[in-house]
């Protein structure tokens, strides 16, 4: 394998990895639907998830959250039902930083040694461990039963009086009652109250909000007054600083390797300047990566904040999902690369995570077969990580109406559930294929060819990009609304990539033009021996300046075609 192998991002939720209850009901208890554990992930199915490809897996939810589900017979204090999304709660509603979420322990006192054992287990299978980050919000009813000694809780030290205070954790509404117009009691005896109310996490700063909000988490304060021009408080160090610094270390020393930091745009940079180096002068090789969806900020929150990595998301994921839905041309494609020159390295690809729809759902692609092509041009088109969400190596389809999660094409995050394609893949840990379709096991087949080549060629880890959609614009032959076409090259390695969003098979002729062949240093090539890496089929090809080269590419599909000089 090259050394320099491209990061490979592997996201579970991890509740619903190993849960294979049947059937599941719509707003079932965990007693009902059953609930996944950190012990499911065995090193049988962690070795399954390296030969994907992954080099890191991020396990989403491990942290304790709000929750319906009572655990007071663990000392662990309940949340008002009112004031939590789903029978299982979000993970993003965050109500503990010092502790694992019990729904995910086989013992529940034994759940912080059960994640560290999961750590363990999984760098033995030789990938890494990623984690969420929130660091904007919490659980509206925040409270650590596990803090270490000598640790103040947030909003422990908080004057309720002030609206805005630098040293507060919190926002608060002085003398006004929490006041959501929506249904306040849920099942409970009685309806939650919060007085003086506190800031909403989705930066309402009043004592209102409504079902659209997120109303079931709190606004952390970092030091900036929202209210009063944005103006920032910085020295002295904002107390809210020191305590998320303490909680990043505390799960840094537990020999995590990355942090995927939640919404980490609506946290001033500032603070990332600030955070990241402390913990990295500790743990040297561990990763940042921001969920971050303003593009004017990617370079703020690169070279200012210190993180490795930012989503794609506005950029490239749109685009590829438009194209993908016959929505814009191809051709768009060159304009995604072209907005992060000179930052590509750092922004992380995806066509599917735990916010986004599933490529098979109706309000997709409907089929997970159509996502090909731009997974195809998401994973090549440069040397930065990829992710996969699990359940997209299959179709998963997300079209099932959980709970609180309604039928919308997203596996939810609210509920206990399961996800069909993956338990049926773990087959009580079998992982043997028996209950797939065949459909499944091709596309299944497709992403760990594609992740595979990610992997070991040279030209996709580490090698030139040159874009060749704006010398086929005019070529009767190749069709810019439907097919995008680019060239990786390193050393004496090129690899042609053409990826057709038709649905229709195309016959291509594809246009080289002569400064490709000067820029990357390709000599003319006739009759040359090439390899098409996704299906190991052998041809032989001409490469010459300004002559198209020909093929065959299959409907949503696309060729990697290799030849060596």
């Amino acid at each position: 394998m090259n050394e320099k192998s491209k990061i490979i991002i592997y996201q579970v939720f991890t509740r619903l990895f190993g849960n294979s209850q049947i059937p599941t009901t719509p707003n079932g208890s965990i007693k009902e639907n059953g609930c996944g554990k950190m012990a499911d992930f065995t090193i049988k199915a962690l070795n399954e998830i390296k030969k994907l490809g992954a080099s890191y897996i991020w396990y989403t939810g491990i942290i304790e959250h709000a929750t319906q589900t009572n655990y007071t017979r663990y000392y662990i204090r309940p949340d008002h039902p009112a004031i939590v999304k789903g029978k299982a709660g979000s993970p993003y509603a965050i109500k503990d930083y010092y502790d694992v979420d019990p729904d995910l322990a086989s013992s529940v006192p034994g759940r912080m040694k059960e994640f560290t054992l999961l750590v363990d287990r999984t760098h033995r299978a030789g990938l890494k461990v990623i984690i969420d980050f929130v660091p904007n919000h919490v659980a509206r009813q925040y409270a650590s039963d596990a803090k270490p000694e000598g640790v103040k809780d947030l909003g422990e030290g908080d004057n309720p009086q002030k609206a805005f205070d630098p040293q507060n954790n919190f926002y608060y509404i002085p003398d006004t009652p929490l006041t959501a117009s929506f249904d306040m009691k849920g099942n409970a005896d009685e309806a939650y109250k919060e007085i003086p109310a506190k800031a909403t996490g989705n930066d309402r700063f009043d004592a209102y909000p409504n079902i659209t909000d997120w109303y079931e988490t709190v606004k952390l304060n970092y030091g900036v007054d929202y209210c009063n021009g944005r103006t920032c408080h910085f020295n002295p160090i904002p107390d809210t600083w020191l305590k998320m610094r303490d909680i990043l270390l505390f799960w840094a020393d537990k020999k995590v390797d990355g942090f995927r930091c939640d919404m980490a745009e609506m946290v001033p940079v500032e603070f990332w300047e600030w955070v990241i180096p402390q913990v990295k002068a500790q743990h040297p090789d561990i990763i940042f990566i921001a969920e971050v969806y303003n593009p004017a900020e990617y370079r703020n929150y690169i070279f200012k904040g210190h993180f490795d990595y930012l989503y794609d998301k506005v950029g490239l994921y749109d685009t590829l999902r438009n194209v993908t839905c016959g929505n814009t041309p191809a051709s768009a494609i060159t304009g995604c690369w072209q907005n992060v020159e000179g930052i590509a390295d750092h922004m992380l690809n995806f066509l599917e995570n735990h916010d986004e729809q599933r490529i098979a759902s109706d309000f997709f692609a409907g089929n997970g077969r159509k996502g090909r092509p731009g997974m195809i041009v998401s994973a090549c088109m440069n040397s930065n990580p990829v992710m996969l969400y699990f359940g997209q190596e299959f179709g998963e389809r997300g079209m099932q109406s959980e709970g609180f999660s309604g039928r919308d094409g997203r596996t939810t995050i609210f509920d206990y559930w399961n996800v069909d394609t993956i338990a049926r893949w773990r087959n009580k840990n079998k992982f043997d294929g028996s209950l797939l379709t065949k459909e499944e096991k091709e596309l299944y087949d497709f992403y760990v060819r594609l992740m595979r080549i990610c992997k070991e060629e040279k030209a996709i880890t580490e090698g030139q990009f040159f874009d060749l959609m704006y010398v086929n614009y005019e070529n009767w032959n190749f069709n810019p609304n439907k097919q995008f076409a680019f060239l990786r090259k390193q050393d004496n390695e090129v690899l042609l990539i053409i990826a057709n969003f038709d649905d229709i098979p195309a016959h291509v002729s594809v246009n080289i033009p002569a400064h490709a062949f000067e820029c990357l240093g390709i000599p003319p090539l006739t009759q040359h021996p090439a390899v098409d890496l996704l299906t190991g089929k052998e041809e032989s090809v001409n490469i010459l300046p300004d002559k198209p080269v020909q093929m065959e590419v299959g409907s949503f599909n696309g060729r990697i075609l290799k030849f060596t000089f």
